[in-house]
């Protein structure tokens, strides 16, 4: 690649693709255009952000165009995987909203395609690659600031926001189940901190409690991990109460053997404004960290990546085994709602 990194979007169902967008942007990539699929309930939004950005009729103009590096998608999560499919197919590297897939049939299918054609297939685990509390964490942990990480607690409550819900997200054949969606973001944190390759679905558990007439709808999950290098907790829910001022309490706690590291990432309630809160704890220190000098490097590593054929930004099998893990969960958690 001798030329500055040139992006396409294709689908647009989801408000990721904000983010995704705009942090290319940030590290230089230029917007080519833009494909969906009807118009979206997030297309205003996108508009509004995006002026510019050039929409096509037809997704084969921006797949045959050979100037174009990388496909971000935010499509249906039922139809993510079949869009990174035909994009690595026509020579483009991936960059999908989370989860990348929603089969275990489909994630084969992407890993037979990242064998043949060479191509990155990343996925945007925003709620590790777009907070800089996290980022900050990942420093302290690799300079030893809490000894030797064993376990992780990673809880992903939302608010539903029930009236801004497009179809699909009330049904479990789209968007994947619970597990599958919003606990690959905890999965990929319990990997990456404990520095596991691989991990077993110790207990897996799904269900909906609070909105009896949405019966696709799962509002609650739990998952329980167990590699070689630790332990990890999960829960996820539909439950954040109006009065919280941003769209969820997202907290994990990075436990050591010298010491544990707390994150609130988008809220310290009734006590801070703002997001990115890190307290970390140890044998000599005691005290909240500063987190905004650190940054999001996911997105220049990318970059980097396309440009270099490197696997800086995230290795293809840490990405490969996070959405395989999710996938187990949700098997195992579906079939005990059976």
């Amino acid at each position: 690649m001798n030329h500055s990194l040139r992006v396409a979007a294709i689908g647009l169902d989801h408000r990721h693709i904000y983010g995704q967008i705009a942090s290319m942007q940030k590290v230089g990539a230029e917007l080519v255009g833009y494909w969906t699929d009807g118009e979206p309930g997030t297309l205003a939004g996108f508009s509004a952000r995006f002026p510019d950005a050039r929409r096509v009729e037809n997704r084969q103009q921006l797949l045959d165009d050979p100037s174009i590096d990388l496909v971000l998608i935010a499509a249906i999560p039922s139809d993510r995987a079949a869009l990174a499919i035909e994009a690595m197919e026509h020579g483009k590297d991936v960059m999908t909203d989370k989860p990348g897939c929603t089969t275990a049939e489909q994630l084969a299918a992407i890993k037979d395609t990242v064998a043949r054609t060479g191509r990155i297939w990343s996925v945007d685990f925003s709620e590790r690659f777009e907070v800089a509390s996290v980022t900050k964490a990942a420093e302290l942990v690799q300079a030893g600031a809490v000894g030797r990480v064993v376990q992780t607690v990673g809880l992903g409550p939302h608010r539903l926001n029930r009236e801004t819900r497009p179809w699909w997200f009330w049904d479990p054949s789209q968007y994947g189940g619970v597990l599958t969606d919003i606990a690959s973001h905890q999965i990929d944190q319990f990997l990456y901190f404990t520095g596991s390759t691989d991990a077993v679905v110790a207990h897996a558990s799904a269900g909906n409690f609070a909105n009896p007439d949405d019966p696709g709808l799962q509002d609650f999950g739990e998952i329980v991990l167990r590699s070689d290098q630790g332990h990890g907790y999960i829960r996820v829910d539909w439950y954040t109460p109006d009065a919280l001022p941003t769209w969820g309490d997202g907290r994990l706690t990075i436990l050591g053997t010298e010491g544990t590291i707390e994150l609130r990432k988008y809220v310290d309630i009734a006590r801070d404004d703002g997001r990115d809160h890190l307290y970390l704890v140890n044998g000599s220190r005691c005290e909240k960290i500063d987190c905004s000098d650190a940054g999001y490097p996911y997105f220049q590593n990318l970059a980097n990546d396309i440009r270099d054929r490197t696997e800086t930004a995230m290795p293809q099998a840490h990405c490969f085994k996070v959405c395989e893990l999710a996938l187990q969960a949700q098997a195992m958690a579906d079939a005990g709602r059976a």
